[in-house]
C-alpha cells in the first residue's frame, strides 16, 4: 500500500508540496501520494483526525492553520514550542505530534550561501512567520539580531519569548547589517518595502520568505535595485520539505536538485 500524505490549507491550490515531495519521494526510491487537502475553518481539527484515522503518515500545514495545528498537537518538538505554530504533523504511538520545520529550511537555504555566525541580523516583521525562524537563527550564533515591526508592541511581546533579540520601529530602524529578512506580508500582497539608506549601505543579502516560481518578488526587486543581493523563500520552501519528509521517513533527500527543477534560474 501507497504511504499517504498531504498538506492542508486555504487555499491550497498553489502549493508546491506535492510537486515536492514527489520529486523527493523519486530521489530516495519511497512509493508515496502527496495531496492538497483544503482546510474549512469550522473542521480542520476533524480533518486532521480524520486524515490520520484513514491511515495517513504525515500532514503538513501551510496558512492559515499552523496555530490550530499546533494546539492539537499532544506532543511538540521544542522548536515547535518555541515557535508556537505547527507545520508538520504525524502519529506516533496513536499520539499526534507536531514540528516546525520552517526556520531549519530558512537556515539551511541561507547556509549555503551565507555565514550566519558573528553577523548582524536584520528581520522585518514580528508575526508568526519571524517567531517560526527566530529560535534556529540564534542557535547559529549571530553577533546580533533585530527584528523591526510597525508596531513595536507587538515585537516587543516577542522579546519576551526570545529575550536576546533587540526591537524596533520599522520606520525607525538603524545600523549596519549583513543579512536582512523580509517576513512581512508585503511582498504576499504585492507590496514593497522601503528602508533607510543607511541600513542598506553596507550592501547586505536580503532575504524575502515569500517566493514566486516565476519573476521575482517586490522585496527582492527593490534590493537589487539598492545593490544587494537578493534571493527569495523558494529554497526555504524546498529545504522545509526535506525536513518534515526526514522526520517521516528517515532518510534526508538533496535538496538542491529540486530547487533547480522548480526554477533553473534562481540565484542572487
Amino acid at each position: 500500500m501507497l504511504q499517504r500524505f498531504a498538506v492542508i490549507g486555504n487555499p491550497i491550490g498553489h502549493s508546491l508540496s506535492p510537486v515536492i515531495h514527489q520529486q523527493f519521494a523519486r530521489q530516495m526510491k519511497i512509493s508515496l501520494t502527496y495531496e492538497q487537502i483544503k482546510g474549512e475553518d469550522f473542521s480542520l481539527e476533524q480533518q486532521v483526525i480524520e486524515f490520520f484515522a484513514l491511515g495517513g503518515k504525515g500532514l503538513n500545514v501551510t496558512l492559515p492553520y499552523k496555530q490550530r495545528a499546533f494546539e492539537l498537537a499532544k506532543v511538540r518538538t521544542p522548536r515547535c514550542s518555541l515557535a508556537g505554530a505547527a507545520n508538520t504533523l504525524w502519529m506516533k504511538d496513536d499520539i499526534l505530534h507536531s514540528d516546525n520545520t520552517d526556520g531549519i529550511g530558512l537556515v539551511c537555504d541561507l547556509t549555503r550561501m551565507f555565514e550566519l555566525q558573528n553577523t548582524n541580523i536584520l528581520i522585518l516583521g514580528a508575526g508568526g512567520a519571524t517567531r517560526g525562524i527566530l529560535y534556529p537563527l540564534l542557535e547559529m550564533n549571530p553577533n546580533s539580531i533585530t527584528v523591526a515591526n510597525r508596531t513595536v508592541e507587538k515585537a516587543e511581546e516577542l522579546q519576551k519569548a526570545f529575550p536576546q533579540i533587540r526591537v524596533n520601529h520599522l520606520d525607525k530602524v538603524s545600523g549596519i547589517f549583513d543579512l536582512i529578512i523580509n517576513a512581512t506580508s508585503a511582498s504576499l500582497e504585492g507590496h514593497g518595502l522601503v528602508l533607510p539608506e543607511e541600513v542598506m549601505r553596507n550592501s547586505p543579502l536580503c532575504y524575502d520568505l515569500a517566493y514566486t516560481q516565476q519573476g521575482i518578488t517586490p522585496f527582492v526587486k527593490y534590493a537589487k535595485a539598492m545593490g544587494c543581493q537578493a534571493v527569495d523563500g523558494l529554497g526555504m520552501l524546498v529545504e522545509q520539505a526535506a525536513e518534515a519528509f526526514y522526520i517521516w521517513n528517515g532518510v534526508r533527500p538533496s535538496s538542491e536538485p529540486v530547487i533547480k527543477f522548480l526554477r533553473p534560474d534562481r540565484g542572487m
